[in-house]
């Protein structure tokens, strides 16, 4: 047991935690890359709200509505094959082209016909979801090169609070454009987010290695899986990733007959539930990078794990206060499997197929949470959710102590400054 003043050490933690998000947020490549996360994700996340009210308001069509969801998370399938072009292309220019591309395309969506509008949104929506794909690996694999290994923990939870705190805050922008001024205003304001997250990434000044041969080899693009497969340290990770999403999935789809069976609340009263998950997940991110130096990324994974099972179970209780409160501690559990499992393939990975690995790794664990959300409907209508959720959270917990008994990884990365 160390020895020394009280409060020393924890003081000192506390003072290298803070340094670390320094050095981060001083990064010219991170910080590019997280200011091109929220520029571009504020416009990411008020266009997959807009999408379904637009297409409800134009058809009447609760279930076109939800396509456009769907249409979105579509192309995640193809991760392992999209993931394969960041490592074939430079990334910095992927991460230029891609926002390009996108910009224009979300533009001419102004110049197609009243007639033609839906079906030329539904197009630009599945190329929505793949650009996301590449824009993913391309910056795991170019941030995992430029940035020290021992900050990734950081970056990669920095990057989870800016997503959710984009998620918090866009939806409710883009939905106040689409009353005021209609669809037009909204696809504009996207257009406008990827051209100037172009903008941002095309300051960075990252030298990239050279492309080997191995990611050249056009049966390369399985290359990613069969890592993943063989890794003992990324394989329980990403299963369990791919489980608990599942998990958030079912969790997510019973959210309204939470909110009218257990709460007794009008419908909306769900956008409070999603408010408290979504500064649970903005907290999380800003700890995420301490607690990862101070733990094994499966400890981390396993402890987020059980709260978020924990918090789930809960949800069946009823009562406002347990409500809310389950809801933050599910948005401060559910990523910490994500931010451990990404920043061990960040870790683990030689360069030459990081970006392949990086998209099967989220195809793995985000699929799930797809599938999860279209079945879980059909679901929660057979299934009391008092009976459902409990049952849920205990395969989590059951998850979190799987994870928990596993050997500790061989490579920690040591504190900053050590």
């Amino acid at each position: 047991m160390a020895t020394g003043a009280p409060g020393r050490g924890a003081a000192g933690g506390r003072r290298g935690h803070v340094r670390a998000l320094g050095v981060v947020a001083g990064d010219r490549t991170a910080l590019l890359c997280l200011t091109g996360l929220l520029v571009s994700g504020f416009g990411t996340s008020a266009m997959w709200l807009t999408a379904g009210i637009w297409v409800k308001s134009a058809t009447g069509s609760d279930s076109l509505a939800a396509l456009t969801v769907g249409a979105m998370w579509a192309p995640v399938l193809a991760g392992p094959a999209l993931g394969a072009v960041a490592d074939r292309v430079p990334r910095r220019l992927l991460l230029v082209t891609v926002n390009l591309v996108m910009a224009g395309l979300m533009a001419s969506l102004l110049l197609v016909g009243p007639g033609h509008r839906i079906g030329a949104l539904f197009a630009v929506l599945v190329v929505y979801g793949a650009s996301g794909v590449l824009l993913d690996a391309a910056e795991a694999a170019l941030v995992a090169h430029a940035l020290d290994a021992r900050l990734l923990g950081d970056f990669n939870g920095l990057r989870t609070t800016a997503n959710e705190g984009m998620k918090l805050l866009a939806p409710l922008a883009g939905a106040g454009l689409f009353t005021r001024y209609g669809a037009g205003a909204v696809v504009a304001l996207d257009a406008v987010t990827f051209a100037l997250a172009a903008l941002l990434f095309a300051r960075l000044r990252v030298r990239e290695p050279a492309r080997g041969r191995e990611a050249a080899r056009p049966g390369g693009t399985a290359a990613g899986i069969r890592l993943l497969r063989g890794s003992p340290v990324l394989r329980p990770l990403v299963y369990a990733g791919a489980l608990t999403m599942l998990l958030a999935g079912l969790n997510g789809a019973a959210v309204y007959a939470v909110v009218d069976e257990a709460l007794g609340r009008p419908p909306a009263y769900a956008g409070v539930l999603y408010a408290f998950q979504g500064a649970g997940s903005v907290a999380v991110g800003l700890l995420a990078g301490p607690l990862l130096r101070r733990m094994p990324e499966r400890t981390f994974a396993a402890a987020g794990t059980a709260v978020f099972a924990v918090a789930v179970g809960a949800r069946a209780l009823g009562g406002d206060l347990v409500a809310l409160a389950a809801s933050t501690a599910i948005g401060a559990g559910l990523p910490c499997v994500l931010i451990a499992a990404m920043t061990a393939v960040q870790r683990e990975t030689p360069d030459a197929v990081l970006g392949r690995t990086a998209a099967a790794a989220n195809s793995l664990m985000a699929a799930p949470n797809a599938m999860a959300l279209a079945g879980g409907a059909g679901l929660v209508a057979v299934v009391d959710v008092r009976v459902l959720l409990p049952a849920a959270g205990l395969v989590g917990l059951v998850t979190a102590a799987w994870l928990r008994s596993g050997r500790r990884e061989k490579h920690e990365a040591g504190p900053v400054g050590a």
